[in-house]
């Protein structure tokens, strides 16, 4: 599974990606690989009260990617999704890490050959 950003022509960058750029409408062509960068976390959460199959309590952050060294124009780019750890702060740094799960297939109210379960959770580096 790929954690990629998607850029259009005009330099915007955006996770996830769109079939058109929701800056400027253009379509996002190119990606930028997000599992070798780290981020920094911009806020966090803690969910006690979680879906069905999902861990409690699920600590979720919003990490911004500097991306200037790939594409000009958006320096940055921001993904949310889970954490590793169940304490984050603002301002930590985090690297991507696969999971095979994001969530127990067998809970829920989804077959669980009817999507992709595994993702990328964020660890402090």
């Amino acid at each position: 599974m790929s954690f990629d950003a998607h850029v259009c022509q005009n330099g915007h960058a955006t996770y996830p990606g769109h079939p058109l750029c929701p800056e400027c409408g253009e379509p996002q062509e190119d990606t930028i690989d997000l599992t070798d960068r780290t981020g920094e976390v911009v806020t966090w959460t803690k969910s006690t009260a979680t879906p069905p199959g999902v861990r409690a309590p699920n600590t979720l952050a919003i990490v911004e990617f500097d991306v200037s060294d790939a594409i000009d124009g958006e320096e940055h780019v921001r993904a949310i999704g889970q954490v590793t750890v169940e304490d984050i702060e603002t301002g930590e740094s985090v690297e991507p890490v696969y999971a095979e799960e994001l969530r127990d297939p067998e809970i829920g109210i989804k077959e669980p050959e009817s999507t992709e379960w595994d993702g990328y959770r964020f660890d402090p580096v």
